[in-house]
């Protein structure tokens, strides 16, 4: 049986999505308008968006649904 390679993450979820945000826009910026672009605009508000979502997840005051 094959074992599975464990891997520490150093950064919180947070930071490496906000760092993927900052790298995918970085690229966009080099892109000429166009989907392709559009596309990676697209991929960069999205890790914004999944990063806040995590942060917002794991605040102490949210209250579970009942």
């Amino acid at each position: 049986m094959q074992q599975r390679r464990r891997f520490k993450q150093t950064q919180s979820l947070e930071e490496r999505l906000a760092d993927e945000a900052k790298r995918l826009r970085e690229q966009a910026e080099l892109l000429p308008p166009g989907p392709l672009r559009d596309a990676v605009e697209r991929k960069a508000r999205q890790a914004e968006t999944d990063s806040h979502v995590s942060e917002w997840l794991r605040s102490p005051g949210l209250q579970s649904p009942s």
